[in-house]
């Protein structure tokens, strides 16, 4: 919509500082979420767990979250964002303080189910936020940049992490939730809701009567919007091995490394810290090349993206070095390509959902990325403990295999959905 040059220059100001906040906001509940993966391999030696234990922690960790975002994504869509984020990051670095203070191997599961859940109240308000700030033709590009903040998060905390570590597994949840506070601290001050919040108009005129819709009618528009549409549930299973395939990395990656490769822990730290930094140059180029190329059509990149990305799982199970550089780059090479779809996924469907239920679409997304550490968490941890680590990376390309064919079917899918809106 065209706006007049005072207001278009104050809502670009907004529109860079939601996108800003929104990532650095998630990047903190990343700080909070992938410093057990670093904690693991010392909680095995201290406490005497074993890796199926561990696979049961991050698999009811990850079908919470799973059942969070999903449920979130419909609170996520009419309520202050702002509000409804900062809540979660606090909670979620309080989750981690208990898990410190914990010994108990069912404490741990019991903590680590309610940090996936207040974990979930994280990416529906970026949803929410991204889709009413940026229009349509542009999100696949801004949404992919806000989107690096996964792997910026992900990528500090195992750093971080790898060298406190050696002052006790238990620091690796201390410190982090302590930048976690600070963050929703600092995420409350910086962010505010959607334009009409700030005095500013909607991109879409119609989303001001969206409040004052009856909830009969917000559940018919999402009834036929999301659930009624095919390409979405696709898109939704093909999520699913994008998930396994990143969650298997980020989980298992330092005792994956140091029991197969023979690496140390602080080296196994800066090989997932390559997975991830790789991912922002790969989602933020299959962002550009979504919206420049494809015209938006964020399913078309997403099968390219996984065709690479299983290419690059199945050399690393299959290359005999043990080098940690070698090692770096295979990985980061997959990092590259797996980080586009999983980027795009929530984009495309928030796209095809528009931003009325924009939420509700990334959440049922979610919904099925996270049933993955079924397979992510407790199936590969089982595996590898009873059939060794090359069993489980050749499951981890088959995998990677099975979201090529489910990409491929959401080929045809249009690239957002505002044109037909009832």
């Amino acid at each position: 919509m065209e706006m007049p040059p005072e207001t278009a220059k104050k809502f670009k100001y907004w529109q860079t500082r939601t996108i800003i906040a929104c990532m650095f906001g998630y990047a903190m509940f990343y700080f909070v979420r992938k410093n057990l993966s670093i904690a693991m391999p010392a909680m095995q030696t201290d406490l005497g767990i074993s890796k199926t234990d561990l696979g049961i922690f991050l698999t009811l960790y990850g079908l919470i979250y799973g059942l969070s975002k999903f449920a979130n994504g419909f609170i996520g869509d009419r309520v202050n964002a702002r509000i409804f984020m900062v809540a979660g990051l606090a909670l979620s670095a309080v989750c981690n303080i208990v898990f410190g203070l914990s010994s108990a191997v069912l404490m741990f599961g019991l903590v680590w189910m309610i940090n996936g859940w207040v974990q979930g109240m994280g990416f529906p308000p970026c949803a929410r936020l991204l889709t009413h700030w940026v229009p349509p033709h542009q999100l696949a590009t801004k949404m992919s940049i806000w989107n690096t903040s996964h792997s910026i998060g992900a990528g500090l905390v195992v750093i971080i992490c790898g060298y406190i570590v050696a002052l006790g597994w238990r620091w690796c949840f201390y410190v982090p939730a302590a930048i976690a506070l600070c963050g929703a601290m600092l995420l409350w001050v910086t962010m505010r809701d959607t334009p009409s919040s700030v005095g500013l108009p909607e991109l879409h005129p119609e989303e001001a009567k969206t409040k004052e819709e009856k909830s009969a009618e917000f559940k018919r528009f999402v009834r036929k919007k999301v659930f009624g549409n095919p390409y979405i549930w696709v898109i939704a299973i093909a999520n699913f091995f994008v998930y396994t395939v990143r969650f298997a990395v980020l989980d298992w990656g330092p005792t994956l490394l140091t029991e197969f490769k023979g690496l140390s822990l602080h080296h196994s730290g800066w090989v997932v810290a390559a997975f991830e930094i790789a991912g922002i140059t790969g989602m933020l180029a299959a962002g550009w090349f979504t919206d420049k190329v494809l015209g938006g059509r964020g399913a078309r990149m997403c099968l390219i993206c996984m065709t690479f990305a299983a290419l690059f799982i199945f050399l690393f199970w299959q290359m005999s070095s043990s080098s940690m550089w070698m090692s770096m780059i295979v990985l980061a090479a997959a990092g590259f390509f797996i980080y586009g779809p999983q980027a795009l996924v929530g984009i495309a469907v928030a796209n095809l959902a528009t931003n009325k239920a924009a939420a509700t679409a990334v959440g049922f997304t979610g919904l099925f990325g996270y049933a993955s550490s079924l397979l992510s968490g407790w199936g590969l941890g089982a595996l590898s403990q009873h059939y060794g680590w090359s069993y489980a990376l050749g499951g981890l390309t088959a995998v990677a295999a099975a979201g090529i064919f489910m990409f491929a079917m959401a080929w045809r899918a249009k690239a957002h959905g505002y044109d037909d809106e009832p």
